[in-house]
């Protein structure tokens, strides 16, 4: 079921030739069930998904997915919907499969109602998505015309998502590997677009996150940042001591201009910020398809505006910048 060997052998002698010498160390120890003592539970419900053919892929719309016509009866739809349940919890989405409704804990589609009209055209093009879950915005990219999305997380239970997904969804474009940006060669300068979407205040290092950006980029090429804010000035930056929304590993949380004044700093062009939401419990939130806690529970129950922990409550911000 999972096999990167076609992607490998498309790189081999191009650009992409120096990582794909890589790739399958990288991605046996990205996916060793020594390491993860779940994945062999993951891999079997991957293997136990039901053989269907799709009489239609949907990846431009809100619930990127698979249809077939006559439909499932509903005992197959329950029978599908029981194994893809075996990959719980599901967080970036949502996804529809032969009318069984992945109800992801995040709308992911908000997200990327938000910025499809402040990037570039994706038409033709080579995109990197850093910390792409499960890999529905690559899957949107790709119904944007990208001609190949790599997405990267290192999340083997995000990664055997997409597998399941891409069972159905049978595009040739659309790969999620199991690593992290610290595995990408440095300095490929081989994508047009680069999304960081959730990833920089996970970093301890921001700027160095940002100059691995800079550096996947080709001359150019556009990135697409989103991350957590906070109101202030410039120079104004949030780093939590402790938990912040009950995340453990959330390090600085700059304001838009400072965030700015960091990119412009290591070289970015035409930087611009192009929105800046409050995250609501609407969009982040426990479903059928993610039991555990979500954002109603990061939040003080007697004032909303603020984390649980007392910090401002979870504001983001999309940049766009160009690398020189």
């Amino acid at each position: 079921m999972i096999d990167y060997g076609p992607l490998i052998r498309r790189w081999q002698g191009g650009e992409l030739a120096p990582w794909a010498e890589q790739l399958p160390a990288q991605i046996a120890a990205g996916l060793a069930p020594e390491r993860y003592g779940d994945l062999p539970r993951w891999l079997a419900a991957l293997e136990d998904l039901p053989d269907l053919t799709p009489s239609a892929r949907h990846l431009d719309r809100a619930q990127v997915g698979a249809s077939l016509e006559p439909g499932l009866d509903a005992n197959q739809r329950a029978a599908l919907r029981a194994t893809l349940q075996r990959l719980h919890p599901w967080r970036k989405g949502p996804f529809n499969l032969f009318g069984v409704d992945i109800d992801t804990e995040w709308r992911s589609d908000w997200k990327w109602a938000r910025l499809q009209n402040h990037i570039d055209d994706l038409n033709g093009r080579r995109v990197l998505d850093v910390g792409c879950g499960s890999g529905y915005h690559c899957w949107r990219m790709a119904g944007a015309g990208a001609r190949e999305v790599i997405g990267i997380d290192p999340t083997p239970l995000f990664v055997v998502q997409y597998w399941a997904l891409q069972k159905y969804l049978q595009h040739p474009g659309v790969w999620v590997l199991p690593l992290g940006i610290q595995h990408v060669p440095a300095n490929l300068q081989a994508f047009d677009s680069v999304f960081s979407m959730g990833v920089l205040y996970h970093r301890r290092s921001p700027m160095d996150h940002l100059q691995e950006l800079r550096d996947c980029l080709r001359p150019g090429g556009q990135l697409i940042l989103e991350t957590l804010v906070i109101d202030g000035p410039l120079g104004a930056t949030l780093v939590p001591e402790g938990r912040y929304a009950r995340m453990g590993n959330v390090w600085f949380l700059p304001s838009p201009d400072t965030l700015m004044s960091w990119l412009r700093k290591l070289k970015f062009r035409d930087v611009a910020l192009v929105d800046v939401s409050i995250t609501r419990v609407e969009e982040q939130r426990q479903t059928e398809w993610m039991r555990f806690q979500s954002l109603a529970d990061f939040l003080d129950p007697e004032d909303a505006t603020r984390t649980i922990e007392g910090y401002p409550a979870p504001m983001r911000a999309v940049v766009t910048a160009r690398a020189p």
